[in-house]
C-alpha cells in the first residue's frame, strides 16, 4: 500500500508544523503584503493561504465527516477576512487533520471514496489512499506557492525540508 496510517501521522505533523511558521509570519505582516497579487494561480498570499485551508476541510469532510466549508472552490480564496481568522481556523483545522491522522487504520485507507466534485462537475469514485496522497501533496504544494510570495515580499520563511522537522 501506498499510504499507510504511519504516513498519515507523519504527514499530519508535518503540515501541522509548517502551518505553525505560517501563522506567525502571516500574523505579523501588514494586510495589503498579504491581500497583494503576486502573479501566483490564487494571486495572493492571503488567497492562496485561504484556499488550501478551505481544500483541507473539503477533504476532512469526506474523509471523516467533519463539516465542510460553506462555499466553493471559486469562493475559497475568501474563507477567511484576515490574518487572524485565518490562523485560528488553520490551527482548529489542522488540529482536526492531526486527530483524524492518529485515529486512523489501515483498513480506513483501502476502498474508494465517491463524492460529487465541484471542480471535475461530475461524481469522482478514486482510491482512499491515493485520495490522502492528494490530500498532503495538495499541502505542499500551495505552502510551495505561499513560500515563494513570502520570500518575495521580503519574508524569511523557515526551513520547509520534512528531515528538519523536529521529532522526525
Amino acid at each position: 500500500m501506498l499510504v499507510t496510517p504511519e504516513y498519515c501521522r507523519l504527514m499530519a505533523r508535518y503540515n501541522a508544523w509548517q502551518n505553525t511558521g505560517l501563522r506567525r509570519m502571516v500574523a505579523a505582516m501588514d494586510p495589503a503584503e498579504l491581500s497583494a497579487d503576486r502573479g501566483a494561480f490564487f494571486g495572493s498570499i492571503m488567497a492562496t493561504l485561504n484556499h488550501l485551508l478551505w481544500a483541507d476541510q473539503v477533504w476532512l469532510h469526506r474523509l471523516a465527516g467533519h463539516p465542510a466549508p460553506d462555499c466553493g472552490i471559486a469562493q475559497s480564496v475568501a474563507l477567511t477576512p484576515t490574518a487572524a481568522v485565518w490562523g485560528a481556523e488553520r490551527f482548529r483545522t489542522d488540529g482536526r487533520l492531526t486527530l483524524w491522522a492518529e485515529g486512523v487504520r489501515a483498513v480506513d485507507l483501502l476502498g474508494n471514496l465517491t463524492w460529487q466534485s465541484g471542480a471535475a462537475g461530475r461524481q469522482v469514485s478514486r482510491p482512499v489512499g491515493l485520495l490522502v496522497a492528494h490530500l498532503f501533496n495538495h499541502q505542499t504544494h500551495h505552502r510551495g506557492q505561499v513560500h515563494a510570495m513570502l520570500t518575495a515580499a521580503g519574508q524569511r520563511p523557515g526551513d520547509t525540508d520534512l528531515f528538519l522537522m523536529p521529532e522526525a
